[in-house]
């Protein structure tokens, strides 16, 4: 029997590629099982196998419990300590004592019990390998055999017992998938379970797409080109946004191949759906012009307070710009990171006409000028009271209708609307007021005092500790400017330095 024990554990440690150890202790499972089953008690068992030589011995065996435990259940299996101390004198409360017993021969009936732990036991420990081998390859592209398809998904065999599941929500939609086909797929999570799928994979993200150019372009996978960005509707259209580390490579060209070989590869894997290689630029309003392609785009508004864009596209263009159910401007808007907002090239006037006129009313109302000189300060880029208040004077100079008193009376009227709006505004939330020390501290504007009390800096201390960056984020003025007045409110930390 040892020696049948031996070749059962060589042959199947050989055909699965399980270690022995797993085979032995699910023989010694087994074995046990069928101990426990010649005894009318519930008796617990436990055989031990000599790795080397095959023969085992046959242990019945006692959970131990203190002897004030109430935990007590089956009485066949548990000892309290003042009688498993007379089995052995060295137990302890959560161990086992034990005694020989006799063994029952590795017959017909064991090897059937064994062989199903067995067949258990090298299941899980197939399952375990898979995740072991897997573990660290999430994101990987990994290529396979379509094993079955059923109404939940498509399961891939990738070998060495390795099986890859894509659930139905991610394969192309309409995509004709047959047993025996080869298919890729991205592997997106691994799961340590003892049912079911492990490997989970998806054939509809968008760095699927990335990971297959990266087969295709070899001078992606070298680093002479970059994909930036990518974006798709799965089975329709995609967009990808590539630059060229060298001046040397085109890198559209590249992504399309030699009539369009490469790019039709990608397709042709992707069940047909077509893929735009768009030009990277780090413009961002010129990479949405290139994003836009096929459409081509008349102008475009970039506002970035709101992170969006409008552009404007010839009337006959529109339904291009927009794609089959807004796919193209959604795709271009995924791809870049921006909101965009598409219209014909009149509505985009038209839209411009009507923010220009509602500027010019801001501007002629608050700094009662009139609508020339509000007109004037439109056409020149402001759209704000605070930028005329405080971007630098040199800057309104500059514009050849404005002189000096001009400039300075606008610069004024700025900060009184400011001061204004502050005042009110502090008198809605707590009607909290600069403090002393800050209004009069030299080259500090009331307008600009009361501005940053609102957002509780009253004091010239509290004024002190901001940096260049958060005064800039409160109020918009000159960096330099906005230094110096800092540098000012900390001059007192330098005298009482130099005094101490």
């Amino acid at each position: 029997m040892s020696k049948e024990i031996l070749m059962v554990v060589d042959a199947v440690s050989n055909e699965k590629g399980v270690e022995k150890d797993i085979i032995f202790e699910a023989i010694e499972a087994a074995l046990a099982s069928a101990s426990c089953r010649k005894h009318v008690e519930d008796i617990d068992v436990r055989v031990a196998i000599d790795r080397e030589t095959g023969e085992y011995d046959t242990f019945r065996r006692w959970l131990v419990f203190a002897d004030e435990s109430t935990e007590l259940e089956v009485p066949d299996r548990e000892l309290r300590m003042i009688d498993a101390v007379d089995i052995d004198a060295a137990a302890v409360p959560g161990g086992y004592v034990e005694v020989p017993m006799d063994s029952v021969e590795f017959g017909r009936i064991a090897a059937q019990t064994a062989k199903q732990v067995i067949v258990q036991k090298v299941r899980e420990a197939e399952r375990k390998q898979v995740v072991e081998e897997y573990q660290d390859r999430e994101g990987e592209l990994l290529s396979g055999l379509v094993k079955r398809v059923d109404r939940n998904g498509v399961y891939i065999d990738l070998g060495g017992n390795a099986e890859g599941f894509v659930p139905r929500e991610h394969m192309v939609p309409r995509e004709p998938v047959r047993p025996q086909d080869r298919i890729k797929a991205l592997l997106t999570e691994v799961r340590s379970e003892l049912r079911g799928p492990q490997l989970f994979m998806t054939r509809t993200s968008s760095q699927f797409l990335v990971e297959l150019f990266k087969i295709e372009v070899p001078e992606v996978g070298q680093g002479l080109i970059d994909i930036l960005g990518s974006a798709r509707d799965p089975g329709l259209r995609a967009k990808i946004a590539v630059r060229s580390n060298d001046s040397r490579i085109d890198a559209v060209g590249a992504c399309v191949g030699m009539r369009g070989s490469r790019v039709q590869a990608v397709s042709n894997e992707l069940a047909g759906e077509r893929v735009d290689i768009i030009l990277w630029d780090d413009n961002a309003a010129q990479f949405v012009v290139n994003a836009m392609s096929p459409a081509e785009v008349v102008s475009i508004v970039v506002d970035e307070d709101a992170h969006s864009m409008d552009i404007a596209v010839e009337e006959d263009k529109l339904s291009q710009a927009i794609g089959r159910g807004g796919q193209n401007i959604r795709l271009a808007s995924e791809l870049s990171g921006w909101e965009l907002n598409v219209m014909t090239a009149a509505d985009a006037d038209e839209k411009s006409e009507a923010e220009m006129r509602e500027l010019i009313s801001l501007f002629s109302k608050q700094l009662d000028v009139d609508e020339e000189v509000a007109l004037i300060l439109v056409q020149e880029g402001f759209s704000t009271i605070e930028e005329v208040a405080y971007v630098p004077a040199a800057e309104l100079i500059e514009i050849e209708e404005f002189d000096e008193d001009i400039v300075e009376e606008l610069r004024s009227r700025a900060r009184d609307v400011l001061l204004t709006l502050a005042i009110v505004q502090e008198e809605k939330i707590d009607e909290t007021e600069p403090a002393e020390d800050l209004l009069s501290l030299e080259g500090m504007d009331k307008g600009v005092a009361y501005i940053l009390a609102s957002k509780g800096i009253v004091t010239r201390e509290d004024f002190a500790e901001l940096a260049t960056d958060d005064l800039l984020e409160i109020i918009e003025m000159d960096r330099e400017e906005a230094g110096v007045l800092i540098m000012k409110a900390r001059a007192h930390w330098f005298e009482e330095e130099q005094q101490a």
